[in-house]
């Protein structure tokens, strides 16, 4: 049971039900996840337009939701990870791309380091290392890139810490957290 009150799309008014229908159109459902952070329909707006502005990267959708594969791993989040492993299989990761972006493993270098750096930033808080930058700089990715991982990461970090709070009943196939993580150079 959700630790906040999860508001009901059918009962919602004003903005709050604007929001709603935004979400429902997108997602074709209103995720618990959603319903809960209707309690504040500032704070829905936010994250949703967060998500819609981050959206618009350079980040592929799959690293986007690799990085939150990864960082929903990281930060056990059971929510997050059930959600973002459905999108991503309906994105067509199989279960061993979706697996190697839980432990942060990725084939393809630039990948890799992206997660790598998403890890980074999760693990130290924000106070990356000189060496983290250059290992992601190394592997090709731009200053934007590098910021846009930042972003993207804040964005998971945003959720998972909120379900977390909430203990949001997870509305997606379940995934438990627990794999073992890939751990920094």
């Amino acid at each position: 049971m959700s630790r906040i009150t999860m508001q009901d799309p059918k009962e919602a008014t004003g903005q709050l039900a604007t929001l709603f229908r935004t979400v429902q159109t997108k997602l074709g459902l209103v995720p618990n996840m959603m319903k809960a952070l209707g309690s504040s329909p500032a704070v829905l707006e936010a994250y949703l337009g967060l998500s819609e502005t981050l959206g618009r990267t350079s980040l592929s959708a799959a690293l986007r939701e690799r990085i939150a594969l990864h960082v929903g791993e990281i930060n056990a989040c059971g929510y997050c990870l059930s959600a973002h492993s459905a999108i991503a299989a309906r994105m067509g990761l199989d279960p061993d791309a979706i697996g190697d972006a839980r432990r942060g493993k990725a084939d393809d270098g630039k990948t890799a380091a992206a997660l790598a750096l998403a890890r980074a930033i999760v693990v130290e808080r924000g106070r990356v290392r000189d060496g983290d930058l250059r290992e992601a700089r190394n592997a090709g990715l731009s200053d934007t890139e590098i910021v846009e991982v930042f972003g993207a990461t804040l964005l998971n970090v945003f959720t998972n810490w909120f379900n977390h709070i909430t203990d949001t009943p997870i509305d997606f196939p379940l995934v438990e957290p627990g794999i073992e993580v890939a751990q920094g150079n």
